[in-house]
């Protein structure tokens, strides 16, 4: 008898233990369509690759990025952006958003580069937006500013915060 009730709560615990990790799964932010595009251009962007970044942004922040940063290269504007004592970025995960009418979102993220204020967090903002083709575009970004900034208060609506394209 107390075999048999061990078992029972033994699996009771493991189907909660389950609903617990699928649920997880399932309400990761990084996982839906508008927040990855974010994060993933800012990954590709952060480690230096251009093809990959290009595919994440729309075709007026792609003009942007021929006319406006050194040989065209998205990498090159966001390299820029870093202290060379921060050292070499690591990646970026969300942080928060808010939407902005029905196709579009403001999208913060937190990166991290190897060393000094960049290790303990770096303030990234991007604003998404759904296409035609259902797909999610960056068409803005700014901030790859050290957290403790407050410079990298409310990067959605000052529109002096540093490091803004377009």
């Amino acid at each position: 008898m107390k075999s048999r009730r061990f078992l029972l709560i033994v699996g009771f615990l493991l189907v909660v233990i389950i609903l617990i990790i699928a649920a997880t799964a399932l309400l990761i932010p990084q996982s839906d369509p508008a927040y990855a595009a974010a994060i993933d251009f800012v990954n590709a962007a952060g480690t230096g690759d251009d093809a990959e970044a290009m595919t994440h942004l729309s075709p007026e922040l792609q003009t942007y990025v021929a006319d406006n940063c050194p040989d065209g290269s998205v990498s090159a504007c966001v390299t820029s952006y870093a202290p060379e004592d921060w050292g070499t970025f690591r990646s970026a995960v969300y942080r928060r958003s808010v939407p902005d009418g029905e196709r579009a979102w403001d999208v913060d993220l937190i990166g991290t580069y190897e060393s000094g204020v960049g290790a303990s967090g770096v303030c990234i903002y991007t604003h998404v937006e759904q296409a035609n083709d259902n797909n999610w575009y960056v068409t803005e970004w700014a901030g790859w500013l050290h957290c403790g900034d407050p410079a990298s208060r409310n990067m959605a609506t000052n529109p002096d915060t540093p490091n803004r394209a377009p």
